[in-house]
C-alpha cells in the first residue's frame, strides 16, 4: 500500500519541515541528496546547520506564508515556499518546498539576450535608414505603415512619427506602391508623382513563408532631373576612363613599346620583326640573352604588340623570390594554408595576369619541384590556390626569360625537358652589345636625352676619344652597363661633352688593353705609330696647339713634329 512519504519521496521537488524550535522533523530524499547527507543525520538538527541564511525561521515567528521566493543554492536556482504548520490557529512549525527552476533560468536568460540583440538590430536598422539618402517606407498587408525614414517623411513634408501607425492611404494621396502586394512583382525604376514633383522609385512585396505580407518602396531619384544629372556625369565619367585609358596605353607604349628598343643593327631590326609576329599568337614564348641585353623590355613589347595589351602585364623574377613562397606568390593561397597567412586569403600572380601576360623572369633558376606546377599549367590552362585543392582555370599567356644554358641545365638534371620543350615553342635571342656596336652611339644619345631630363643639365654627347673607346670595349654587361657608366658621368661631370677622366677607371683600363690588342693584332709597326699618334696629340693638348713647345716636350725637332702630323692626319 503507498503510503504520505512513498508520496514525498517520489515528488522532483525537496521538501523540509521544522519543529517550532527550528529543528528539523522531516525531509524527503531530494532534499537529503541536495545537502548530500543521509536524512537520518539530518533529523533532529537545527535547520540553521544546514540552510544558515533561510528565511523559514521568519515565518515561524510571524505565522506569515512566504511564496515564490527566488534564491541561489549550491550552482542551481530555485523557487521556494515556506508556510507555517497550524492547529487550532497555534503555529507548531513551518514547512519548505523548493523547486529547481535553474534550467528553465537559463532559457530566461537565453531570451532575454535574445531580445537584447533583437532591439540592437533595430536600433541598427533605423540609424541604417535614417542615414540612407534613399526615401524608404513599408507597410503590413493591412496598409498600415511599419517603417519609415526621414528621408521619405521630408518628401511629403512630415516627420516620421506623423506616419508610423498610420494607414498609408491616410498619410498621401493615390500611393502606389501598395499596388504591388496585388501583383507580387517587383518594380524598380517606375515614375510617379509625388507631392507635386515627378519621382523615380522601386516596390518590392514584402513575403514570409511565400506568403506576401507587406509592401517596400524606395524612392530611388528624389527627381528625375537627378537621373538625368546623374546619367550625364556617368557619361562623362565613361569619356574621362576611356580617355585616360588611351593615355595609359599611349604611355605604356611610349615606355615600353618597340620604339622604345634602340637599335639599327641587322639583328636588332629583325628581332622587332619577329617580335611584331609573333605578338599576334598565344603561343609562350622564351627570350634567351646575357644579363643586360633588355630581355623584360622585349617582353612588355611583345605584351603590348598583342591583342592583350589592354589587359595586365604581370612580372615574377623567379630567382629573388625564396623557393618556400614562389608557389603562394604564383598561384596564390587560402586563408589558413600556412603559418603568416594573410587573412581571406591572396590572388596569385597567374590570377592577376588573367586575360595578359605573366612574364617569368630567370626561368632557369626555378627549382625542380616549381618547374613541375608550372608545365601543369601550361598544359592544363589551371592553377590551385595553396590550401584549396580547387582547379581555376586562368588565360594567360607565359613569356619567360633566362641568361643561363637550359641545355647545360637539362644535361645536369637541373632542368626539366619537358618544360623546355613546352617554353621554347617560340624563342628570341637577343643579341649582346658586343654583336651590334653600330648601335652604341644611338644608345649613348639616347641615354644622355634621358639623363638630361632627369638631372637637368645639358650634356651634348661623348667625346671622340670616348666614343672611340666604347667602341673598343666588350661590354660584358651590356646595354645595362653603358647607361651605368654614362649615367655616371653625369655624377661627376662639370662639363657639356662626357671625357675619359669621367669613366669608371676599370673601363679605361680595359679599353686600354683592348686598344693594344687590337693593334699588335696589326703588328708592331703599326702599334707604335698608333702610340707615337696619341703622344703627339696628347703633347698638342697640353700646349694648347703651341707646335714649338709641342715638339720640345716630344723631344723631336719641330719639322720632324710637322711631318708626323700630316703622317697622322692629327688634326689641329
Amino acid at each position: 500500500m503507498i503510503d504520505i512519504y512513498d508520496i514525498l519521496n517520489s515528488t522532483s521537488n525537496s521538501i523540509i519541515a521544522i519543529d517550532k524550535d527550528g529543528i528539523i522533523i522531516y525531509c524527503n530524499k531530494k532534499l537529503a541528496n541536495f545537502v548530500g547527507v543521509p536524512e537520518e543525520e539530518i533529523l533532529g538538527k537545527h535547520v540553521l546547520d544546514f540552510f544558515p541564511k533561510t528565511g523559514i525561521l521568519d515565518v515561524l515567528r510571524d505565522g506569515v506564508p512566504q511564496l515564490g521566493r527566488r534564491l541561489k543554492l549550491k550552482d542551481g536556482v530555485y523557487i521556494t515556499n515556506r508556510d507555517p504548520i497550524k492547529k487550532n490557529g497555534e503555529v507548531l512549525g513551518a514547512v519548505a518546498v523548493f523547486h529547481d527552476i535553474t534550467n528553465l533560468q537559463v532559457l530566461i536568460n537565453e531570451l532575454h539576450s535574445e531580445n537584447e540583440r533583437v532591439r540592437e538590430l533595430q536600433e541598427r536598422l533605423q540609424t541604417i535608414l535614417e542615414l540612407c539618402s534613399d526615401g524608404i517606407i513599408a507597410i503590413n498587408k493591412n496598409n498600415i505603415v511599419t517603417m519609415v525614414n526621414q528621408a521619405f517623411a521630408r518628401l511629403i513634408d512630415k516627420k516620421p512619427s506623423d506616419l508610423m501607425g498610420r494607414n498609408i492611404y491616410d498619410c498621401y494621396p493615390n500611393p502606389k506602391f501598395p499596388e504591388v502586394m496585388k501583383t507580387g512583382v517587383p518594380e524598380y525604376g517606375y515614375v510617379t508623382e509625388l507631392n507635386g514633383r515627378q519621382i523615380i522609385a522601386n516596390r518590392v512585396p514584402i513575403r514570409k513563408n511565400g506568403e506576401i505580407v507587406g509592401a517596400l518602396g524606395v524612392v530611388a531619384f528624389k527627381d528625375v532631373e537627378d537621373l538625368y544629372a546623374l546619367a550625364q556625369k556617368v557619361d562623362r565619367l565613361r569619356q574621362e576612363l576611356a580617355y585616360y585609358k588611351d593615355e595609359l596605353e599611349r604611355v605604356q607604349k611610349e615606355k615600353f613599346g618597340l620604339e622604345r628598343i634602340i637599335g639599327e643593327a641587322p639583328s636588332i631590326k629583325q628581332l622587332k620583326q619577329t617580335v611584331r609576329r609573333v605578338a599576334q599568337s598565344c603561343s609562350t614564348v622564351l627570350i634567351r640573352g646575357e644579363s643586360g641585353t633588355g630581355k623584360e623590355l622585349f617582353a612588355h613589347a611583345l605584351h603590348l604588340e598583342s591583342q592583350r595589351n589592354g589587359a595586365p602585364f604581370i612580372k615574377v623574377n623567379c630567382a629573388a623570390i625564396p623557393e618556400n613562397l614562389l608557389e603562394s606568390e604564383l598561384f596564390g593561397y587560402v586563408e589558413g594554408a600556412f603559418t603568416g597567412a594573410k587573412k581571406g586569403g591572396q590572388i596569385g600572380k597567374f590570377e592577376l595576369a588573367h586575360k595578359g601576360t605573366i612574364f617569368l623572369d630567370e626561368i632557369g633558376d626555378m627549382s625542380p619541384s616549381m618547374q613541375a606546377k608550372l608545365l601543369r599549367v601550361l598544359q592544363d590552362k589551371t592553377i590551385e590556390r595553396l590550401g584549396e585543392g580547387i582547379p581555376r582555370q586562368v588565360d594567360v599567356r607565359v613569356v619567360a626569360a633566362t641568361n643561363r644554358n637550359l641545355e647545360e641545365l637539362m644535361a645536369k638534371n637541373q632542368f626539366r625537358e619537358d618544360l623546355y620543350y613546352r617554353l621554347t615553342v617560340v624563342v628570341l635571342n637577343i643579341p649582346p652589345l658586343r654583336e651590334r656596336k653600330e648601335d652604341i652611339p644611338l644608345l649613348a644619345e639616347h641615354f644622355i636625352r634621358e639623363f638630361n631630363r632627369q638631372f637637368g643639365q645639358n650634356v651634348e654627347g661623348l667625346s671622340p676619344e670616348v666614343l672611340e673607346l666604347f667602341r673598343r670595349y666588350d661590354w660584358p654587361g651590356n646595354v645595362r652597363e653603358l647607361q651605368n657608366v654614362i649615367e655616371r658621368a653625369f655624377n661627376v661631370m662639370d662639363g657639356r661633352v662626357i671625357q675619359l677622366k669621367h669613366l669608371p677607371l676599370y673601363l679605361l683600363e680595359k679599353g686600354n688593353k683592348a686598344r693594344v690588342r687590337t693593334s699588335l693584332a696589326r703588328g708592331l709597326p703599326y702599334a707604335i705609330a698608333q702610340l707615337e699618334k696619341e703622344a703627339i696629340t696628347e703633347a698638342l693638348k697640353l700646349t694648347k696647339g703651341n707646335r714649338n713647345q709641342a715638339a720640345s716636350l716630344l723631344n723631336i725637332s719641330r719639322a720632324s713634329l710637322f711631318n708626323k702630323i700630316k703622317q697622322y692626319g692629327i688634326k689641329l
